[in-house]
């Protein structure tokens, strides 16, 4: 048996850097009631026994008995928990203590209760490790309803050794593989590390900024012309009718102008405004690092250089487009920074946005506003007839006024002159400032029922979100799958194998997610596999991308039993935990196990309990127990272990024998 020389497989590239991890809202799949009965913790138990929290699920499930809730189907999942994934010698002493008592208390197992059935089968399957009879025990089995059925495939199929394991195992596979892309995986197995998409916002419309000065120029300019206008229409008073209807000319030019001249006014305002926020910004201010505004930056960037339209040159695209990229990054920004809410879950918003430009583009209306706010005709008739009309009504009818009283009337115009100026400009700006916040609002309820529209089909695109029990079955079912390739690699039968176990790590630059009071599920990670033998140790390294179920083998190593040093766990679970395997002859193997706590935790939670969660569903304990009786003894670990374990085994065969006959 050679011996290569291991290296450290956390080296280089090898650094695990988990991306922020999405906590799945108020999921009460996992979370227990205060004072829960014991029906509930049961009902937990099962939760956290598929999603492989096998021992939170074993407590739980002890709870449950010594609170009374003792049936056929509780002391089938009791069996189901404390065997799982395990062979029978590797059981710890008390833990075959344990499951002789339990086996020695169990009633006369009716053959009509289905769960009996199930119980029956379990505790013929412990026989066979000394009567042998594989068939029997297979064809009963396969008897059994497809819960069962599966679950004592699912977790049982290493329990014992010989012609039984063998074609345990080729079940257990056969099952694996159906399972590993069921309830169509590959399109929904992402959406289990999205977060929840925050609901939509608009800027709210500002109210109308009206200056007090505008009211009062506007109402002392109207007032004074007015008293102007009566006073000159009182000179006039003698004169010929001509004076008055060159007077009344001049008023209705007036009024044309102001008509026209508001509605020009607003336009030009409004379209000063519009090009503003499309002006490419004279240089890019740079966001706080990790912040939150750095990370609208960095969607605004991806779906930006994403979304190119048809047939368009993407430099030129977002040479074109910086303007309006920096304004809806300004607004996201503005909207949602001071809510706590994480990037990713605007992110749906971002893609809608940038999609919105994109369609634009493609119609050619990114910049129909220049269309909208040209001044139409009737504005333009307006403005200029109103403005002739105000000049010819004034020569024709201020002769009169001055010839009438020179003195009087030419300050009386005067007065209605410098008055009108500021009244007409300032009444400019109020009118708008009122058409600006009706536009405003219009805008808003076009983009609220927009955005809505586009939350709602987000929403409905992950309202088939994968349960945590469906990933960890996924997950479970890669592991058996990997575990069976290597075997094959090695050209290894299943009855070969002592045992196999698994160190689990998050890979570099993974998503995580998780439900409450439940463990992290990773969308990459990084697998440490050991296959004990008689021969030695086979130890395969993967890479296994989760989403898509691929994987590669980065390293594969052998030594003897001897040859391994010392094995360890270095660190705190709530920061971080690193696992180290030492060889004689080599650097140490090493590899994070978990990463610092820095999500935000829910009032129930606590993050020393998610972190044993994580590592129980990952299988640490069990790892390590294996490979610390492994360095501690080397190969007459293997011998120990058998005999004592054997000598348990007699007394498990023992009491079972009365259940069976």
């Amino acid at each position: 048996m050679t011996t290569p020389t291991a290296t450290n497989v956390a080296q280089g590239d090898a650094h695990v850097d988990v991306q922020a991890g999405v906590v799945h809202g108020d999921i009460n799949f996992y979370r227990l009631p205060p004072n829960p009965s014991p029906e509930e913790q049961f009902a937990a138990a099962l939760n956290y026994l598929d999603a492989r929290v096998r021992d939170q699920a074993r407590t739980l499930i002890e709870k449950a008995i010594a609170g009374g809730h003792v049936t056929t189907e509780v002391q089938f999942y009791r069996l189901i928990a404390l065997l799982s994934g395990r062979t029978l010698r590797q059981l710890a002493p008390e833990e075959v203590d344990r499951l002789t008592a339990i086996s020695a208390s169990l009633p006369h197992l009716d053959d009509h209760d289905e769960w009996a059935a199930g119980l029956k089968a379990i505790i013929r399957l412990l026989a066979t490790v000394h009567d042998g009879e594989a068939n029997l025990v297979v064809k009963e089995i396969d008897a059994l309803s497809q819960r069962q059925r599966d679950a004592i495939y699912g977790h049982l199929e290493a329990l014992l050794e010989g012609a039984v394991q063998e074609e345990m195992w080729q079940k257990s596979i056969v099952l694996a593989q159906s399972q590993r892309t069921a309830g169509d995986r590959f399109n929904r197995v992402w959406k289990f590390f999205h977060p929840a998409p925050a609901q939509p916002r608009t800027m709210p419309v500002q109210p109308a900024d009206i200056p007090l000065r505008d009211w009062l120029r506007a109402g002392a300019g109207a007032a004074v012309f007015t008293l102007s206008v009566v006073q000159m229409i009182a000179l006039l008073a003698g004169g010929t009718l001509d004076s008055f209807l060159g007077l009344l000319a001049g008023l209705i030019g007036l009024a044309a102008f102001c008509i026209g001249g508001a509605d020009r006014y607003y336009r030009g305002a409004r379209l000063r405004t519009k090009e503003a926020q499309v002006r490419p910004p004279r240089q890019r201010r740079e966001a706080p690092q990790g912040g939150f505004a750095q990370k609208v930056d960095r969607l605004f960037d991806r779906y930006f250089s994403r979304y190119v339209p048809q047939g368009t040159d993407r430099t030129y695209w977002r040479a074109q487009t910086a303007g309006i990229q920096r304004h809806l990054r300004d607004e996201v920004v503005e909207l949602y920074r001071e809510q706590r809410i994480d990037a990713d879950r605007v992110a749906w918003l971002v893609r809608h946005l940038v999609g919105d430009v994109r369609r634009q583009w493609e119609r050619d209306t990114l910049t129909a506003y220049r269309q909208q706010l040209r001044v139409p005709a009737r504005s333009k008739a307006l403005y200029i007839g109103g403005l002739a009309l105000l000049a010819a009504g004034s020569l024709w009818a201020v002769p009169d006024v001055i010839a009438s009283a020179p003195l009087y009337g030419a300050g009386w115009l005067i007065l209605a002159a410098v008055s009108a100026v500021p009244a007409v400009r300032s009444s400019f700006r109020i009118v708008a400032e009122r058409r600006r916040v009706a536009d405003d609002q219009a805008e808003k309820n076009d983009k609220d029922s927009a955005r809505w529209a586009a939350y709602h089909r987000w929403c409905h695109k992950l309202s088939d979100k994968p349960s945590d029990t469906e990933m960890a079955a996924w997950l479970e079912s890669d592991r058996k799958v990997l575990v069976d390739q290597a075997m094959q690699q090695y050209r290894l039968r299943p009855s070969h194998v002592i045992g196999h176990a698994f160190i689990e790590a998050p890979a570099p630059s993974c998503k995580k997610a998780r439900y409450p009071q439940g463990p992290w599920r990773y969308s990459r990670y990084r697998l440490l596999l050991f296959l004990l033998t008689d021969d030695g140790v086979r130890q395969v390294n993967i890479d296994l991308d989760f989403e898509t179920s691929a994987h590669r083998t980065t390293q594969r190593l052998n030594y003897r039993f001897d040859a391994v040093a010392a094995v360890r766990i270095d660190g705190i679970a709530t920061r971080q935990q690193t696992f180290e395997l030492t060889l004689f002859n080599g650097e140490p193997i090493s590899v994070r196990v978990s990463e610092p706590a820095d999500e935000a935790l829910q009032h129930d939670e606590s993050a020393t309990k998610i972190a044993e969660l994580s590592l129980d569903a990952a299988g640490l304990s069990h790892t390590l127990h294996v490979l610390e009786g492994v360095a501690a003894e080397g190969k007459e670990w293997v011998k120990h272990r058998r005999r004592r374990a054997d000598e348990r085994l007699a007394n498990l065969a023992s009491a079972i024998r009365g259940l069976l006959d």
